[in-house]
């Protein structure tokens, strides 16, 4: 499986690529992968400091897709920016991560982080703690993610 994550200056430049050359150059893939899923998601806010699409300073990521419940989208953002990002702000692993909302209640988590041993070290000693003081379990209806190994080569 592979993640491939990609960022616009604005919408208005991304629209203009998929009207002018996504199909094209879509084409010239046919046959080199199975199962793409797409997912456009805006940007709320960033994690830790301002977010940059540079990735040669982390080894790992981590992505959480997460559908909510309508009536407690609200309460999850809130939560997010109070309790999630200051937690992982807090981690010395950390580099940097973005927050970003699609249309029907999905949001996106992705942090960056420098190591698997660090984000293991977040993860094993808070996500039970933050996931109650956050009611995560009542905001979220599906949530899927993934731990992604940087692969170097694929940066551009």
């Amino acid at each position: 499986m592979a993640h491939i994550f990609s960022f616009w200056e604005s919408r208005a430049f991304y629209d203009s690529f998929m009207a002018r050359s996504h199909d094209r150059l879509a084409s010239t893939q046919s046959g080199t992968f199975k199962d793409a899923q797409v997912r456009l998601f805006d940007h709320r806010f960033d994690v830790k400091t301002g977010f940059e699409p540079r990735f040669t300073d982390a080894d790992l990521l981590r992505v959480a897709l997460c559908r909510v419940h309508e009536e407690r989208a609200e309460h999850f953002v809130l939560m997010q920016e109070k309790v999630w990002n200051p937690a992982m702000a807090g981690s010395p692993g950390m580099v940097r991560g973005l927050f970003g909302e699609a249309p029907g209640h999905e949001f996106l988590v992705l942090s960056m982080w420098r190591s698997a041993a660090e984000h293991g070290k977040y993860r094993t000693e808070r996500i039970e703690r933050l996931a109650l003081r956050a009611q995560t379990e009542a905001d979220v209806a599906a949530l899927a993610g993934d731990v992604v190994d940087m692969e170097a080569a694929w940066t551009v």
